[in-house]
């Protein structure tokens, strides 16, 4: 599968299988994560992987009680260790690395034949508490992960004319 072809065929799963996930595939995810860029190539992140049911489950809970969250086989959980460098065009780089490197991820399970969900609705709080993360650490994103159910419907995008302009702000 080409590059594009994973963008295009990548959407939020909500409806998973029960199916464990190959040790090789979820490697090759997490593979794709250590070599994302980030600036000036520090990688001032970690990732968890949460396979257990129970700690799924809680996480499921702290997500806003999204239900297919704990359904999902595996959750990875984004964590920036360190979140006050800015860059000088004034945006913080933890938020900007740590998209880039869950997109990677993201986009080698679609490849790999494997649906994920990128979770914005979740209490950073309650994630930590329940991930004995350290309070000076963020959690900067979470995404489920499995095999996908065919029940999945997709969403309808916005035309190019909507989202792109040229050589200025229109």
């Amino acid at each position: 599968m080409e590059v594009f072809e994973a963008i295009e065929k990548r959407k939020s799963i909500r409806k998973y299988q029960s199916t464990e996930i190959e040790d090789e595939k979820l490697n090759k995810i997490l593979e794709s994560a250590r070599i994302a860029p980030s600036a000036a190539n520090r990688q001032e992140w970690k990732f968890i992987v949460v396979k257990n049911q129970e700690t799924r489950d809680k996480l499921a809970e702290a997500a806003n009680g999204q239900k297919f969250v704990g359904q999902a086989p595996v959750i990875i959980v984004a964590c920036s260790t360190e979140s006050e460098r800015i860059m000088p065009c004034g945006q913080y780089a933890y938020t900007v690395d740590l998209s880039i490197a869950v997109s990677f991820m993201i986009l080698e399970a679609t490849e790999l034949g494997l649906g994920t969900c990128w979770l914005g609705a979740y209490s950073e709080d309650y994630v930590k508490e329940i991930l004995e993360i350290p309070e000076e650490i963020r959690v900067v994103a979470m995404f489920t992960l499995g095999y996908v159910d065919n029940g999945s419907v997709s969403t309808p995008r916005k035309t190019m004319d909507e989202i792109i302009c040229y050589e200025k702000y229109e």
